[in-house]
């Protein structure tokens, strides 16, 4: 499985990567929402994205509609420290919520919740 992993934090965005590479998934990574909707856009499209929701200029709920409206059929992940998602956040298609901090065993199991279409597998 191939994930796209989304976070302005170099060491979040590192430390989901080698979460995610343990877990023997391919990676993708971007520091943004825009750099993440230009990989997307240039048909590099993962199984799943895995993305934070606060971030400068593309909110991660901001990102969510973005790729639900060009890529309706894949699935996201939002990780977030905030106890609700912003408002409208439940308008953006399919989206599975992550709390963060998260565990190895956590990201795991939020990837399977987003991935139950069998899309991803």
């Amino acid at each position: 499985m191939t994930v796209l992993v989304v976070d302005d934090d170099p060491l979040v965005l590192m430390n989901t990567v080698l979460l995610l590479e343990d877990l023997e998934m391919e990676t993708i990574q971007a520091s943004s929402g825009e750099e993440a909707l230009g990989i997307l856009g240039s048909g590099q499209l993962p199984d799943v994205v895995v993305t934070d929701h606060a971030m400068p200029k593309m909110t991660g709920a901001r990102l969510c509609q973005e790729i639900h409206a060009r890529f309706p059929t894949l699935p996201v992940v939002l990780a977030t420290g905030y106890a609700e998602l912003p408002e409208g956040a439940g308008e953006i298609g399919k989206v599975v919520r992550l709390t963060k901090p998260f565990s190895q065993k956590q990201l795991s199991r939020a990837l399977a919740e987003a991935c139950q279409g069998g899309r991803c597998f």
